[in-house]
């Protein structure tokens, strides 16, 4: 495992991580080998890899008590291995449990093999939960990144989400700024990412083709492949690949967050 980029990406729910995700991996997938974990209860992280959503780990160890790996490792756009951890039914149990059988029974099945070349984790960041820090508390990640946009909710999961990084002590590579095209969008963030000791890593603009993509359940990578969308993702892909920056972040305390985002004109 040693050579296997280990990535998870968090952030709010909604904010658009999964996005990033399929489309870092559909770009890596161009020339490597690569294993996408969903760890999101809504369980949509694969399914513009797939075309399809698919069945969660959860949902077939409902099923029966052993599942082999074609039975949970879908093959996706350009071979990317997909798996879905899943979760209970809104309202009933834990979300994170999910993420914390899937990983014990990947393992158990063998799905970390030494020929994968990246592993990408999307992890929800707004949920107060154990389970969802498993891909970092259990050495599954060696990096983290955070997907926000400048809105204020996305900014206050994402100064959570950097709370759970530091007690962890896990390594903070980055912020990817995902625009909504509010007013000093790209200030704000930088503003953010620069208050909790990090960086902005990757700048993502809003462009119809995501929309019109996952429409047809399919990444920008895959349907609009020459784009300058589809580009952006490619070059943020190389840019967390080559990152060598780390840092454990320095989070807002939740007064010092809302003055922060006064001062910014967020509140």
């Amino acid at each position: 495992m040693s050579k296997t980029k280990r990535i998870a990406i968090y952030g709010k729910g909604g904010i658009g991580k999964s996005t990033i995700v399929s489309n870092i991996a559909a770009s890596y997938a161009e020339n490597q080998q690569v294993l996408v974990i969903g760890c999101d209860p809504k369980s949509d992280t694969t399914r513009t890899l797939v075309g399809s959503r698919i069945p969660t780990i959860l949902d077939m160890l409902k099923m029966k008590k052993e599942v082999s790996a074609d039975e949970i490792i879908y093959i996706g756009y350009n071979d990317v291995k997909c798996v879905e951890s899943g979760g209970p039914k809104p309202g009933v149990g834990c979300a994170g449990r999910g993420v914390i059988v899937a990983m014990n029974y990947l393992e158990k099945i063998g799905a970390f093999t030494d020929d994968i070349d990246v592993i990408i984790y999307d992890v929800l960041g707004d949920v107060v939960c154990g389970g969802f820090a498993v891909p970092l508390r259990e050495d599954y990640a060696d990096e983290v990144y955070i997907v926000t946009s400048g809105e204020y909710m996305a900014l206050y999961a994402a100064n959570n989400i950097s709370k759970g990084i530091q007690k962890l002590k896990s390594r903070l590579g980055g912020v990817i700024c995902n625009c909504r095209g509010i007013e000093n969008e790209l200030e704000i963030v930088n503003a953010f990412a620069s208050r909790i000791n990090s960086k902005i890593i990757g700048i993502i603009p809003r462009s119809e083709l995501v929309q019109r993509s996952e429409i047809e359940a399919k990444t920008v990578i895959e349907k609009y492949p020459e784009s300058e969308q589809a580009n952006l993702y490619r070059e943020l892909a190389e840019t967390i690949y080559c990152n060598q920056e780390f840092t454990i972040p320095k989070p807002m305390e939740v007064e010092e967050f809302e003055e922060f985002m006064m001062e910014n004109g967020r509140v």
